[in-house]
């Protein structure tokens, strides 16, 4: 048994989705999480700038005796991710596999839609990483460079919303993908603007839930879980507090956010 937190790291709040889904499906693990809310986005930065931020959180997350670090950002997962864990001697996990295990155990077409950050589009970690696990998968991606700022925000639905989803996801709507993975943490809270986009026999992969899953496996593989029967701890670190920063820390995480501290030399 392991009381010691789970670090978990984002580029902003859209990583509150994971953290919601950790503390439903493993409620006596406790969780310190890092937004960088001051440098959101991190999609449209240089490989080099986002090793230098993500390898800063993951040192501040170790020093907080942090037991695994989730890096709940699919930019970094897709362009830094082995970096980290070569530098770090605790698990670390990404998220860009198990949204991709989901996926493929969903689609019968096999035709798969992916959408993210330019960054992480760009990387084409998802298409290597489906084509790894099938061959015969037809990716088609999309960046929508604006839905992290919409959602940081807290702009979820409304015509503005709307169009810009539109705008992004016409490419994909001419294609006959059965499968739509939401490659970023901030996109979940865009869904329903998303799914309208798209018939009902589309299915939209929001990782998170796999992700949690992943992280269970992961601590029972290296003995690492909390089997206390008590309920675990949230503190959230971040470095800026923006405007609507409560609202929408609270739809991310489904809850209020209780605990927050701004950290700026770390």
């Amino acid at each position: 048994m392991d009381s010691r937190p789970i670090g978990v790291f984002d580029s902003g709040l859209g990583g509150l989705t994971v953290v919601k889904s950790i503390k439903a499906l493993l409620p006596s693990e406790s969780i310190i999480y890092f937004g960088d809310t001051a440098r959101v986005p991190y999609g449209n930065k240089s490989r080099e700038l986002i090793k230098e931020y993500s390898s800063e959180i993951t040192e501040f997350l170790v020093k907080k005796d942090s037991k695994m670090v989730v890096v709940a950002c699919n930019t970094v997962s897709a362009m830094v991710l082995s970096t980290l864990k070569k530098n770090n001697s605790i698990p670390i996990l990404g998220v860009i596999a198990p949204g991709v295990a989901e996926a493929i155990s969903i689609t019968n077409n096999k035709y798969i839609g992916v959408i993210g950050t330019i960054a992480t589009v760009n990387s084409d970690a998802y298409n290597t990483a489906l084509k790894a696990l099938d061959s015969n998968i037809e990716t088609i991606s999309q960046a929508c460079p604006l839905f992290v700022p919409l959602a940081e925000e807290g702009w979820l639905e409304g015509d503005v919303v709307n169009m810009v989803v539109a705008h992004y996801l016409s490419p994909l709507k001419e294609k006959n993908i059965d499968t739509l993975i939401l490659g970023c943490t901030h996109y979940p809270l865009l869904k329903n603007a998303i799914a309208n986009q798209f018939n009902k026999t589309t299915v939209l992969i929001d990782s998170a839930d796999a992700v949690a899953r992943a992280v269970q496996k992961k601590l029972s593989d290296f003995d690492l879980l909390n089997n206390k029967d008590e309920k675990g701890s949230l503190f959230c670190f971040v470095t800026d507090i923006p405007m609507h920063f409560e609202t929408v820390g609270q739809q991310f995480l489904g809850s209020p956010l209780e605990s927050v501290q701004i950290v700026h030399d770390f």
